[in-house]
């Protein structure tokens, strides 16, 4: 290798940005916003099952780690759908059942955040919003088929994504011949096909003031996805940091729209950091199809190369061998029943 070569790699290494990491972020749990607008009898009972969960995993952390494992908590808040609710309502009744649990949360995560992360400077909103959503989009690659005919758009087009063959990929299109019935399968299954289709997000248009517009709403298995990569801090913008956390004292208070907020706030000043080598989610069995989703989506991503060799040299620094790609790999899920 020349000089000018490496002198350029090193240059692009400076311009991706490094970030801390925990070992293991445990997300304790999940809730729909109805169930957050609804007595807290629902939350506590299952902030109760989360809690021996996550005390059961820091230590399983800190038994392969050593005793000063990192461990991070984090929840997100289901407020793209539903954003026509009261931030100081929301979040101090699930704050409030937390800590009556006995479920720390270190970090705050608004599921808008995933589609558009607002820009603080100073603790003030400033600035158009980083397009996150848009990018992420922009790096799913779909597994192509060798037998499809073009009948159906690809991904960038149509906003689905599978994994595997469609079972209307190889029709004919003509009127008066009628193929035999193909079923979809799975690419790489092993006895039996478990095929999925996934909405990564539906557009429609509108038309204001004599000029069509169209705006796009995001799926949750896809902001899920985006989610995930924030988490395992595969994510950039421009090599810059992406939804650094935002630092919060009780005294701050809530602001009156979740538009005001961070994409993530962190709620404990001495929490581990909130991106970590590895991902641990509780949730309810309902979102067993989602994450299932969030692979599939995620096994089809192209991961930015510097970001990979950053994380991957961190991780030998301290003896974590990290595997990438696949990042699913280091995603972990426990599904809890009602």
């Amino acid at each position: 290798m020349d000089s000018a070569t490496g002198y350029s790699e090193a240059s692009e290494r400076n311009r991706t940005a490094g970030l801390p990491l925990s070992h293991l972020s445990i997300e304790v749990g999940h809730f729909y916003m109805d169930d957050l607008i609804n007595g807290a009898d629902r939350i506590r009972a299952q902030l109760r099952q989360v809690a021996p969960l996550v005390a059961a995993h820091a230590e399983a952390a800190r038994a392969q780690y050593g005793p000063t494992a990192r461990v991070s908590t984090c929840f997100l808040v289901d407020d793209y759908f539903r954003h026509d609710t009261d931030p100081t309502e929301i979040l101090d009744k699930l704050l409030g059942a937390a800590e009556e649990c006995g479920v720390r949360i270190d970090y705050l995560a608004r599921e808008a955040g995933c589609w558009e992360v607002p820009v603080f400077i100073d603790g003030e909103r400033s600035g158009d919003p980083i397009p996150l959503a848009e990018m992420v989009a922009n790096r799913i690659v779909a597994e192509p088929d060798r037998e499809t005919n073009g009948r159906r758009p690809p991904t960038a087009e149509s906003g689905w994504l599978c994994n595997g063959r469609r079972s209307s990929d190889t029709a004919s299109g003509q009127a008066m011949r009628v193929e035999p019935y193909r079923p979809p399968e799975e690419f790489g299954h092993r006895n039996h096909s478990i095929f999925l289709d996934v909405e990564l997000w539906s557009r429609r248009e509108e038309t204001v003031a004599g000029a069509t517009e169209v705006h796009t709403t995001w799926s949750c298995p896809f902001l899920a996805s985006i989610w995930q990569l924030l988490r395992l801090g595969m994510l950039r913008w421009n090599g810059g940091l992406v939804a650094a956390p935002e630092p919060w004292q009780p005294a701050d208070g809530w602001p009156d729209n979740w538009w005001k907020m961070p994409a993530v706030t962190q709620l404990n000043p001495a929490a581990a950091p909130f991106a970590a080598y590895r991902s641990l989610s509780i949730l309810p069995h309902t979102y067993l199809g989602i994450e299932h989703a969030v692979r599939v989506i995620l096994d089809h991503l192209e991961q930015d190369e510097e970001v990979q060799a950053l994380l991957t040299e961190r991780g030998a620094a301290e003896r974590i061998p990290v595997t990438i790609p696949p990042v699913t790999r280091r995603l972990t899920h426990v599904f809890l029943g009602e």
